[in-house]
């Protein structure tokens, strides 16, 4: 039986076009508006532009790009051609990208300012890679790759109108997973996967119509990202508001009050620094919800944002894996702290130790179904053997579930702080070090002590122009946490490592080590 033909780059755009909704405003960038019409035909174009490169389908074409309108015709031109688009990190080393290159086997990369430099410098090491695209004029010199600059390849080429029959099972694009562990590895996503996320969080949870206007703080490459400034406003057949540029507050402002959006998506550390930013308390006037993920929204945090800008933040947690959030906080019904209730049509199960199903109220690593899942990692069978089991993805996550099934998450499986025979959620400590006066964030690992036995050690960053007592905040969790909980050493940094998507690297802090002259906390 010959499959129903389904591709993402139809769904997404050329479904309002035939609707009759073309001239509605698709992307906003700047002071650049681009209508659904007009996207369609530089989607095709860069389709086209990509055929004359020699890509065929199922071939990856590598994009390390800012956000952009060319960002997203490379990416939905790609997938209308039948290749596979691979996103990457723009934040990534010429070495790490040269890595991936190799790893994707990507022989066409396409790039723009303020990246050309690197990718230059990364093209010298990928061996299969054959054309470089570059949005502005390409470099002099490349030796064994072809440069095309991006206007005479990919706009205006007489478009390549028809998509490549692709059905819903075929191989879409990947996302390499940006981690914790410093390791990434490609998950391989299909075509539907996009739609599937469109007609779950944003239709049950955003409930996103065609008056909304999309902003996110986390960029395209990121499965959050591309959900929040691609798959989502135009499933919907509404606005995405772009941005290259790195997410500042000040920049931020500037979108907030140029464009308006009404869905804002950020991060727990972006939120933070918005509040410690000296921004006017109608900044968010217009946007109807805020969104986070990433890592868990400290409850002090949500409370903070709302009584400050007046928004309530949705909580929710997702993954590369899964593309998108699948437990979430919901519109009138938010419990802050937690992380909420499953998404509709996405099925959740905690496992003990052993491998055993807990049922009810209860502690446990976190398994996942739902049809949004990636099939797995590229090259990698041991992590697909370990992460995809059957239908269920096992997220590396440790949740604890309330007996009415709202979800609050406890840590990584491997970040699980045993102190004393106790387990310790590194997670309840920051949210209490976040209560605390003059604190701004909070990174709490498990260290090993003059035995050898692991301790909460706490790693904190003051509110800018604060100074932080150690013995203040020692006293401050001493009232508020059981001993075992209680940090045994508290280190004033700068800033917490984190990936480029807000999460703390918390195998960073461990490296970090406890210094000689940070003094063990009292009992």
């Amino acid at each position: 039986m010959v499959p129903e033909p389904f591709n993402a780059s139809v769904y997404l755009v050329d479904r309002h076009v035939e609707a009759g909704a073309g001239g509605r405003v698709a992307i906003a960038c700047g002071s650049e508006e681009v209508t659904y019409e007009s996207l369609l035909a530089r989607v095709c174009d860069a389709a086209s532009g990509l055929a004359t490169l020699g890509v065929r389908p199922e071939e990856r074409v590598m994009l390390v790009m800012a956000d952009g309108v060319e960002l997203v015709a490379a990416f939905l031109g790609a997938m209308r051609l039948g290749a596979v688009p691979v996103p990457v990190n723009t934040m990534l080393t010429p070495d790490d990208l040269a890595r991936l290159a190799e790893n994707s086997r990507a022989r066409v990369a396409v790039t723009c300012e303020p990246f050309t430099a690197k990718v230059v410098e990364m093209a010298e090491s990928a061996r299969e890679l054959e054309h470089l695209v570059v949005v502005g004029e390409p470099p002099p010199g490349l030796s064994g790759t072809e440069a095309h600059p991006w206007y005479e390849v990919m706009a205006g080429n007489g478009g390549w109108s028809e998509p490549y029959r692709t059905w819903d099972e075929s191989p879409g694009f990947w996302l390499y997973t940006s981690g914790t562990t410093g390791r990434q590895r490609g998950a391989i996503h299909r075509h539907v996967d996009l739609k599937v996320t469109a007609e779950t969080y944003a239709d049950t949870v955003l409930r996103i119509g065609v008056q909304d206007r999309c902003f996110s703080i986390a960029k395209l490459f990121f499965a959050y990202g591309l959900g929040n400034s691609l798959t989502f406003p135009l499933a919907a057949g509404a606005c995405a508001v772009l941005d290259p540029r790195l997410p500042a507050p000040s920049s931020v402002l500037e979108t907030l009050r140029s464009h308006r959006p009404t869905l804002f998506f950020g991060v727990p550390t972006f939120y933070a620094a918005l509040l410690a930013a000296d921004l006017p308390d109608d900044a968010f006037r217009g946007v109807r919800h805020g969104v986070s993920a990433g890592e868990p929204l400290p409850a002090p945090l949500f409370h903070r944002f709302k009584e400050r800008f007046g928004v309530e933040i949705l909580d929710g947690i997702g993954s590369t894996e899964a593309l998108h959030i699948f437990i979430s906080n919901k519109q009138h019904d938010i419990r802050p702290g937690t992380t909420g209730t499953p998404v509709d049509s996405y099925e959740l199960r905690l496992l003990d130790d052993d491998g055993n199903v807990l049922e009810g109220a209860a502690t446990g690593h976190l398994e996942l179904r739902g049809d949004s899942i990636a099939i797995g990692y590229w090259c990698d069978a041991a992590s697909t053997r370990h992460s995809f089991r059957g239908d269920w993805l096992h997220t590396g996550d440790v949740y604890a579930r309330s007996e009415d099934g709202y979800y609050t998450y406890l840590s990584r499986s491997d970040d699980m702080i045993k102190a004393g025979g106790i387990w310790v959620a590194p997670s309840e400590v920051e949210s209490v070090l976040l209560e605390c006066p003059g604190v701004l964030e909070a990174g709490v690992v498990g260290l090993p002590d003059e035995e050898g036995l692991d301790k909460p050690v706490a790693f904190v960053v003051p509110l800018p122009g604060e100074h932080l007592e150690v013995d203040t905040i020692a006293e401050f969790c001493r009232a508020r946490l059981a001993p075992f909980k209680r940090p045994k050493r508290i280190i004033v940094i700068d800033e917490l490592p984190k990936t480029a998507t807000g999460k703390i690297q918390r195998f960073k802090l461990r490296q970090l080590g406890v210094p000689a002259l940070a003094p063990p906390m009292p009992a």
